[in-house]
């Protein structure tokens, strides 16, 4: 193996893959260090792919690649104890082609992203620990494996190496995250017969849903849980940020068992086999979370950068197209000779230009507010629950004397001030 390339990408995920397809179609020689077996045995994400981002990088990649379903209704679930409110969209649009998300399973995609960066002409090298970038006057010039004479050396690095990136941390470009900036999600897949899934989701042979869901399943913690279905199993995750496992001494292995058997889940997992069990950090730290990602020789992208956008379940999109603007910085830098953290800071402009700033800028203080807002989690999911069991139960008791009973409820719970001033933040953090 060369010692010498033009660019070395450390990490095959969607960030790094992405990075190293677009600068080898662009005749640059790139080498691609995985520490897992191969691309996506260590790689875990809930599961949906967006096809448009994608396809920014993998044109019409649906036509080959190892998909699972194409997703033609999502829902939200806001659960209680015993019940949950239901709210969906299906459409027909999403069930033509070129489509717009898919459900995959990470070991299967990643190998095929893989495969076309191989043919791109980069190499990729599993089984190799990258343990520090190499400095030279300041400046990122390679970086240092496990492996006897593993020193590898390139005009630029690009991190892409997952939310806790030793590298950038290593060539100081951030802390240590904060356990508020960070949430660990568990996850099975959970393997159940094709007509199953397709009578149980009421589904077309090929299509697939998506349920997110929030309240119970998360024990008033802030986080989420979801179920994707695939071509024969189901994903199934519950996640939470670590300061609120810490602070409530939480197993994540007990609030996925929990989810599992709540009595509005139970029915789409029951005779299930558990194929998979899966655990995964990921970022939580939004806008104001995003580190600098640039300095000499080096670039940052995806989760290692904190660029997920939680409220949209949307990070292997953002890992992508930042994959991709880190490429295409690396290639004008390559034509001015140029590596320098100024000439690098291209990268953070175009990230600013593009969507993933701006979302992220969106809800730039939403964690924040929702952190020391419990009640969003806990009294609201109960709320609308006792509220849609109230006004649906047919009991004889005149439908205004049940509207009275549910304000009356509902306000005993929380003051009207109180729902004012809950309703007035929301809408200035998420609208």
């Amino acid at each position: 193996m060369d010692e010498r390339f033009d660019a070395i990408v450390v990490g095959a995920g969607p960030a790094g893959l992405s990075a190293a397809y677009v600068m080898a179609k662009a005749g640059l020689n790139v080498v691609v260090i995985e520490r897992g077996d191969f691309p996506g045995s260590k790689n875990v994400m809930g599961g949906v792919l967006y096809r448009q981002p994608t396809e920014q990088v993998f044109p019409e990649f649906w036509r080959t690649a190892p998909l699972e379903r194409y997703v033609t209704q999502q829902s939200l679930w806001v659960l209680s104890k015993d019940s949950a409110l239901q709210i969906g969209h299906k459409s027909e649009a999403f069930a033509r082609e070129p489509y717009n998300a898919f459900t995959v399973l990470r070991a299967k995609f990643d190998k095929w992203m893989a495969k076309q960066v191989t043919e791109a002409g980069a190499l990729v090298v599993p089984e190799t620990v990258v343990e520090e970038v190499i400095r030279h006057d300041g400046r990122v010039v390679g970086v240092r494996t496990g492996r006897e004479e593993g020193d590898l050396y390139a005009d630029v690095v690009i991190a892409a190496d997952g939310v806790n990136s030793l590298l950038a941390q290593k060539a100081g470009l951030h802390p240590e995250w904060k356990p508020n900036q960070v949430a660990l999600v568990v996850k099975e897949v959970i393997a159940l017969p094709r007509e199953r899934i397709t009578d149980r989701f009421h589904l077309e042979e090929e299509a697939g849903a998506t349920i997110e869901m929030v309240g119970e399943a998360t024990a008033g913690m802030m986080g989420t849980a979801f179920i994707y279905t695939n071509k024969d199993s189901l994903s199934i995750g519950v996640g939470a940020v670590i300061s609120d496992l810490v602070a409530t001494q939480t197993n994540p292995n007990d609030l996925l068992e929990q989810l599992k058997a709540h009595p509005v889940v139970r029915p789409l997992v029951e005779g299930g086999e558990t194929r998979e069990y899966l655990a995964h950090l990921i970022p939580e730290g939004g806008f104001h979370g995003v580190p600098r990602v640039h300095c000499d020789g080096m670039l940052v992208v995806g989760d290692a950068a904190q660029l997920v956008n939680s409220y949209h379940r949307e990070g292997s999109n953002l890992a992508m197209l930042s994959g991709k603007l880190a490429a295409e910085t690396v290639i004008e830098a390559r034509k001015r000779g140029d590596f320098s953290a100024a000439a690098l800071s291209a990268y953070r402009r175009r990230l600013d230009e593009s969507f993933i700033i701006k979302d992220l800028r969106k809800y730039a203080h939403a964690s924040a507010y929702f952190e020391h807002r419990k009640h969003f989690f806990t009294l609201y999911p109960d709320l609308v629950n006792m509220a849609a069991r109230e006004f649906l139960t047919v009991d004889s008791v005149p439908k205004r004397r049940k509207q009275w009973q549910i304000v009356r409820t509902a306000l005993r719970a929380r003051s009207p001030l109180g729902m004012l001033r809950d309703a007035w933040g929301v809408f200035r953090r998420m609208i």
